[in-house]
C-alpha cells in the first residue's frame, strides 16, 4: 500500500480547524485535501476524522485515522471485514488531561469555582473557613493507568498528592504509590478524597462506577470523570449528589453529549461541567501531523503502522 492522498474529514473541525492539520502536512508527499462531503473521500486512499461516518467504509479507502484515542465509535468488525487499517491517537493526551484534571481538582480544593460564580453576581463574599484545603497530602484514585490516567499521576504526584491507582494488570507504575486490579476497586475508592476515571470505553468499562461504587466512597469524595460518559450511571451519580453520598463532581463527558438543558447536572453547585474539551490545546494538529506522518512512513516501508486498532 502506498499512501496517494489524504482527506482530511471536516469532522475535525469540531477540535481545530482543517486548514491548519492540511498546510501543517504540506510537505508530507502525498497529496492532501479537506473534505467537505462523504462523496469527497472516493478520491482519497486515506482519512483523518474526527467523527465516523459510513462513506469512510464505503469509499475504498485503506487507511483510516481518528484524531481521538478512544474508537469506540468506530464498527471495528466492519473495518476488519473490508481491510481498513484505523489507528487512533493515543499517546498524546497526558500533558493536555493531566493538565485539565488536576485543574478540576484545584477548582475544588482551592474554592475557585464559587468565585467565578459569586463575581458574576459581582459579590465579595468567602466560603465557610474550613472548605477551602491544599492538594498536598490527599489521597487521589486513578482509575485507569494508561497515556490519561499516568498523566494525571505526574502532575498530582508533583503536587504533593497521594497518588493510587486501579490497572487491569495490577502492576505498578510510575507516580503511584500502590496499584490495585478491578477486583479491588472499592477498596481503592474506599479513602480518596478524589477518584479520577481515565479509563477507554469497553464492555468492561461501561457502567463501571454506579451506586455501590458511589456508597464505596467517602461522602467527603469528588469524583472526576475525563474518560467517556458511559462509564458512569449517570442517574445513579444524580441520585449519589442529591443524597450526599459523594461531595461533588469534575464531568468533561456525559452519556448524552451536548449535555441536555434539562439535566440536573447543570445545577449541583459542587458539579463542574466541562464541554467534552480536556483535550483541546492550541498545537493538537501538531499532533496529530506528527502521528500522521511517521505512519505514512512506516506505510512507505512495510512496517507496522504505530497506534493501529485494526
Amino acid at each position: 500500500m502506498q499512501v496517494r492522498r489524504i482527506g482530511i474529514h471536516d469532522s475535525v473541525s469540531a477540535v481545530f480547524p482543517p486548514e491548519e492539520l492540511r498546510d501543517e502536512l504540506a510537505d508530507l508527499g502525498p497529496e492532501v485535501v479537506i473534505v467537505g462531503s462523504d462523496g469527497d473521500l472516493e478520491t482519497c486512499n486515506a482519512a483523518v476524522t474526527f467523527a465516523h461516518t459510513d462513506a469512510l467504509l464505503e469509499s475504498g479507502l485503506d487507511w483510516v485515522h481518528s484524531i481521538q484515542a478512544g474508537y469506540d465509535r468506530f464498527p471495528l468488525d466492519a473495518f476488519e471485514e473490508r481491510g481498513i487499517a484505523l489507528t487512533n491517537s493515543t499517546g498524546i493526551h497526558d500533558t493536555s488531561v493531566g493538565e485539565f484534571a488536576v485543574g478540576l481538582l484545584l477548582s475544588f480544593a482551592r474554592r475557585l469555582h464559587t468565585y467565578v460564580r459569586r463575581q458574576e453576581d459581582n459579590e465579595w463574599g468567602y466560603p465557610a473557613w474550613d472548605e477551602p484545603f491544599t492538594l498536598d497530602g490527599e489521597r487521589l484514585c486513578i482509575v485507569g493507568l494508561g497515556t490519561l490516567g499516568r498523566g494525571i499521576a505526574e502532575r498530582a504526584d508533583a503536587l504533593g498528592m497521594e497518588v493510587v491507582g486501579v490497572r487491569r494488570s495490577g502492576e505498578p507504575t510510575p507516580h503511584t504509590e500502590e496499584v490495585y486490579t478491578p477486583d479491588d476497586l472499592h477498596e481503592a475508592i474506599g479513602d480518596a478524597t478524589f477518584v479520577a476515571l481515565a479509563v477507554p470505553l469497553t464492555d468492561e468499562t461501561e457502567g463501571l462506577v454506579g451506586r455501590a461504587e458511589f456508597e464505596a466512597m467517602r461522602e467527603d469524595a469528588r469524583l472526576v470523570n475525563v474518560a467517556r460518559g458511559p462509564v458512569v450511571v449517570e442517574d445513579e451519580l444524580i441520585a449519589a449528589l442529591r443524597e450526599g453520598e459523594i461531595a461533588g463532581a469534575g464531568l468533561d463527558v456525559f452519556e448524552e453529549e451536548p449535555l441536555p438543558a434539562d439535566s440536573p447536572l447543570w445545577d449541583f453547585e459542587e458539579v463542574l461541567v466541562t464541554p467534552h474539551r480536556a483535550a483541546a490545546e492550541r498545537d493538537y494538529f501538531r499532533h496529530i501531523a506528527g502521528l500522521v506522518e511517521e505512519n505514512v512512513g512506516r506505510i512507505g516501508e512495510g512496517e507496522a503502522l504505530t497506534n493501529r486498532v485494526v
